[in-house]
């Protein structure tokens, strides 16, 4: 008897574990939401979507909002399906992190007022303001000999990540000529020093060892920069010094998009 009623209680035991077991399942399923937004589905968590009180987004998962179905029976959202992935990852970071080089900031503000997303909003324009105020600063990089300022190469532009990009393609070339000669230049914010500039009677040459064997011309970094310049959408707008009556004479040169 003892054996038969403990036989009972372990099959008790099962049915209510599997029940259990069941449930969860169910409810976790349930908790999954995919969304149709602009023809992209978006899988995601009901707690995700509902972690802003009074957004778009929770007011149709907790059914204050109507909102069509597709033909699958997806939540249908007729907005910008490609930048919904930015809206996702700011309700699941809390914050705000989009791709370096994005463009798109008034797009994504007026998708978060949709969503009623005030925090979003604000932070989208916030990035906006900031970006338009560097876009108005003119930053410079100075390419020059450690020892005589005057010999070298200025380029001014508005545009910061540009003057990056042709700083580190400058650094990059000079590193992979150098061979193992770092000491031989310095790189700060918006500064690259070399250690040694000679003149010749050709021009001035960048010089990088002390035998005198040298990456370019001055004159050829000119070039690379006016054309990285143009590929990039950028117009020269003037030489600097144009008292040597030509580009590739100048000290200074003036990029603005």
């Amino acid at each position: 008897m003892e054996r038969k009623a403990s036989r009972r209680e372990n099959e008790c035991e099962e049915k209510t574990s599997n029940s259990e077991s069941s449930e969860l399942e169910k409810d976790y399923k349930t908790s999954l939401i995919t969304l149709n937004v602009g023809g992209y589905l978006y899988i995601t968590q009901k707690q995700t979507l509902t972690k802003y009180p009074d957004s778009f987004l929770e007011g149709i998962i907790n059914g204050r909002i109507m909102c069509p179905f597709d033909a699958d029976g997806h939540y249908f959202i007729d907005r910008d399906g490609l930048l919904f992935r930015h809206i996702l990852n700011f309700l699941r970071n809390g914050e705000l992190l989009l791709p370096e080089g994005f463009r798109e900031n008034q797009l994504l503000a007026q998708e978060a007022e949709y969503f009623q997303l005030k925090v979003l909003s604000e932070a989208v324009k916030s990035r906006w303001e900031k970006e338009q105020l560097a876009s108005r600063e003119t930053t410079f990089l100075e390419i020059t000999d450690s020892h005589d300022r005057s010999q070298g190469l200025r380029i001014f532009c508005n545009a910061p990540e540009f003057i990056a990009k042709i700083k580190s393609r400058i650094v990059l070339v000079s590193k992979s000529r150098l061979d193992g000669f770092p000491e031989e230049f310095s790189v700060s914010s918006n500064i690259i020093q070399f250690k040694y500039f000679i003149k010749s009677e050709n021009g001035t040459r960048l010089v990088l060892k002390e035998d005198n064997t040298f990456v370019c011309t001055l004159e050829t970094l000119k070039f690379e920069a006016i054309m990285m310049a143009l590929k990039c959408g950028f117009r020269l707008l003037t030489s600097l010094d144009c008292s040597r009556g030509s580009i590739v004479h100048s000290d200074a040169l003036h990029f603005i998009k």
